[in-house]
């Protein structure tokens, strides 16, 4: 059961926006020390949660990366998201009603902002590892940028210093999906639904790619009549209908507009000065088979971090490598954990 933490001042956002309030939802799982330097704070993807164990799986175990016999993980549901934290389906405690549509656009500087106040509530003034995978290493790298002496080490898995077009494309692909639903527009939670069901159908091509659809969605062999019916199709239908069942589409809309905000260079000079700007010890490692966020994009990473070390996972799973990857990924954590 997530915790929550409530803030109860005003919050500005990076547009200048004010929300009157925040409440934040994480979860927690291990013991802190008593002096405080064992914590690593975990930072979602897009439409996960501050349940690590639901999400992530094979990591908060005994003897893997995120061991909480060893370690006091910590995450937090980030600012926008579906599942407890301050999003489009809370009061608005200007006006006694939902924000809806007039909730602000956010960005992933939003996100962190948010995560600090968490942390400053928490007491937690370093963690021993900041790590994110896809969106979360959005989430780590502004961090890392934003306050460079919060974290001792940084782990940023299958991601980017900046939304490309490719990815912006498919983002806005999704919207249109949303926007074309006949609800949408309408004043309840439901709204939008069955676009945003569409909606992660697109998104998942980008997640997987070629080589794992084909290796896990094939027909049987030799049929003997026309396919109308594909095994692809229904599982596009099916992980639809589940995020259908489990999300709501404001948020959806906000987060990949937040997605599409990232440039950690942005008011920084360049990608290159802002990624200099980290001072943690910093592992990187991408997926060779992911379209959505390649492998080229982890170049400038490596290319600028003061302290890094990189890794490349080959796999066929695309972005969701970094799901279901898990041996491959703990040993490369675990082993930079044991420095």
């Amino acid at each position: 059961m997530a915790k929550t933490y409530h803030h109860n001042s005003p919050v500005e956002l990076e547009s200048g926006e004010i929300l009157p309030e925040v409440v934040i939802a994480y979860d927690t799982f291990g013991t802190l020390s008593e002096a405080k330097d064992n914590v690593i704070w975990v930072c979602h993807a897009l439409t996960a949660n501050s349940d690590v164990k639901d999400w992530w799986p094979n990591t908060v175990e005994e003897g893997r990366f995120l061991d909480p016999n060893k370690y006091f993980i910590v995450c937090a549901n980030f600012l926008g998201s579906h599942y407890g934290t301050t999003s489009p389906l809370s009061i608005n405690p200007t006006t006694g009603e939902k924000w809806y549509y007039d909730f602000p656009r956010i960005t992933v500087r939003d996100m962190v902002t948010c995560h600090r106040l968490l942390a400053k509530h928490l007491g937690i003034d370093r963690v021993k590892l900041l790590i994110g995978s896809s969106i979360g290493g959005f989430q780590c790298m502004e961090w890392a940028v934003t306050e460079p002496d919060f974290m001792e080490n940084l782990a940023l898995i299958a991601t980017t210093t900046n939304t490309e077009p490719w990815a912006a494309a498919f983002n806005e692909s999704q919207r249109m999906a949303i926007r074309a639903d006949g609800t949408w527009g309408q004043l309840r939670d439901d709204a939008g639904l069955d676009g945003m069901a569409v909606a992660r159908s697109i998104a998942l091509i980008s997640y997987r790619g070629a080589p794992a659809y084909n290796a896990t969605q094939q027909d049987r062999d030799n049929p003997t009549d026309a396919a109308f019916e594909r095994r692809a199709h229904t599982y596009q239908q099916h992980q639809g209908e589940k995020l259908r069942r489990r999300f709501n589409a404001f948020s959806y809309y906000r987060m990949t507009e937040a997605v599409d905000s990232h440039n950690i260079g942005r008011g920084r000079g360049s990608v290159a000065d802002a990624l200099r700007r980290i001072k943690a010890r910093t592992l990187v490692v991408a997926i060779s088979s992911d379209i959505l966020f390649p492998v080229e994009a982890h170049i400038p990473m490596r290319q600028y971090i003061p302290d890094v070390e990189y890794h490349l996972i080959e796999s066929s799973f695309g972005h969701d490598g970094f799901l279901v990857e898990h041996e491959k990924l703990n040993n490369i954590i675990t082993n930079f954990m044991n420095y």
